[in-house]
């Protein structure tokens, strides 16, 4: 599914066999980057290019990765991401509440807290994160 275009290159949320994380794909017949994206802060980052051999240079993927995280390109992939998923790829992650991020279990420090589920509204453009707890945190996006 068409999230944008750059440069004659095409931002596409795959349905397809995917897997988390969240992520876009764009590239041409020579190289594929993919762009992993969350449902809980705005970053957005390269994942890999393959084949690496063919990589195209550091600063058209990062002028794609800028693309991406326009507002309204970060918006529509998250609203397709989630049509096609029915996930946001948070659950056994943990919510840092004094840093306010998500943390790998592994990173984690005391008094994080798993995910045991998340949700992500498209109409309000919110996550809501329901803590093993039973506290639940509403995220803004």
């Amino acid at each position: 599914m068409r999230v944008c275009a750059h440069r004659r290159l095409v931002f596409a949320v795959l349905t397809r066999d995917e897997h988390c994380p969240p992520h876009v794909h764009v590239g041409t017949d020579k190289w594929e980057a993919r762009f992993e994206f969350s449902f809980w802060d705005n970053s957005v980052r390269l994942w890999d290019v393959v084949p690496a051999q063919r990589s195209p240079s550091v600063s058209l993927l990062e002028e794609l990765r800028r693309v991406l995280k326009k507002p309204e390109n970060l918006k529509k992939a998250r609203q397709l991401w989630w049509r096609s998923r029915q996930t946001v790829c948070l659950e056994n992650q943990h919510w840092d509440a004094s840093v306010q991020a998500v943390v790998s279990p592994i990173t984690r420090r005391s008094g994080a807290v798993a995910i045991l589920s998340a949700h992500f509204d498209t109409s309000r453009y919110r996550t809501t994160l329901i803590l093993v707890s039973g506290d639940q945190v509403e995220i803004q996006l």
